[in-house]
């Protein structure tokens, strides 16, 4: 990871509202082209999670979720809805955390985040109840892999999809991007055995490369009413490959938060 120049984030404004029965790539390219943006080498589409999820169905009613006992039992702990819980649990492999108002799972994608990342903001009410949640998506690196194929200029090798998502973390306070699905680029950077400034060979240095481009693409494409869930990153420097974003998962026996 070399070179200096400036690095750009650009917003892409303007898309529809993202349904099961929207092509996500024909309207990422119809508001880049209104935009009269024309991606480059180099270049990385960040694309928020939600409208993925909502493109691929991923958007469920609450009442559809029947809670088990476990469900029942857990949601009096965590004072949450009984049918979340159970919903949280369908996408889980494990508890880690269970405290009044916080639930923290392993998501079956490897994740450790809230609520196996369901959520209800700025999802559209489906039924009379108006109680929709939605789901991550099944695969985010497949998600990512199909967005850049299909986005990527003919001859252009070094374009790059993220998926982010929106984390907590639990020393910091503050939600932050986090890469779930990435294509072309990598999640991490490992620098150990290279200099530092004063030839000091670094140890430990492993750069979460794709998590910082979705914390500085968020930083742009916002966390509210904003309506840009699209953003591209350009000017960084980064060597093309094949990469999941499960390559930034920290191993059980290193995570010193279990």
């Amino acid at each position: 990871m070399t070179g200096i120049g400036p690095i750009h984030i650009l917003r892409l404004a303007g898309l529809p509202m993202i349904g099961p029965d929207s092509d996500l790539c024909v309207e990422i390219a119809g508001a880049m082209e209104r935009s009269a943006i024309a991606l480059q080498d180099g270049d990385i589409v960040v694309v928020a999670q939600k409208i993925v999820s909502k493109a691929e169905g991923r958007k469920r009613a609450l009442n559809d979720y029947v809670p088990s006992p476990a469900a029942r039992d857990l949601a009096g702990t965590v004072n949450k809805d009984a049918r979340l819980v159970e919903a949280v649990l369908s996408e889980s492999r494990a508890v880690i955390r269970a405290v009044p108002n916080v639930l923290i799972v392993e998501h079956k994608l490897g994740h450790i985040m809230a609520n196996a990342g369901i959520d209800q903001s700025n999802v559209e009410a489906d039924g009379a109840d108006g109680e929709t949640i939605l789901l991550l998506p099944e695969d985010p690196d497949a998600s990512a892999r199909a967005l850049r194929d299909r986005l990527r200029p003919h001859g252009v090798e070094r374009i790059g999809v993220v998926i982010s998502d929106s984390f907590g973390r639990p020393w910091r306070i503050g939600t932050t991007g986090i890469a779930i699905g990435v294509a072309g680029v990598p999640a991490v950077v490992d620098r150990r055995g290279e200099q530092d400034l004063f030839g000091r060979v670094m140890q430990v240095t492993e750069v979460g490369f794709a998590d910082a481009v979705a914390a500085a693409a968020c930083l742009a494409m916002g966390e509210g009413a904003e309506a840009i869930p699209v953003a591209i990153v350009r000017g960084l420097d980064w060597q093309a490959g094949v990469h999941d974003a499960s390559d930034g998962l920290r191993d059980p026996e290193r995570d010193l938060f279990r």
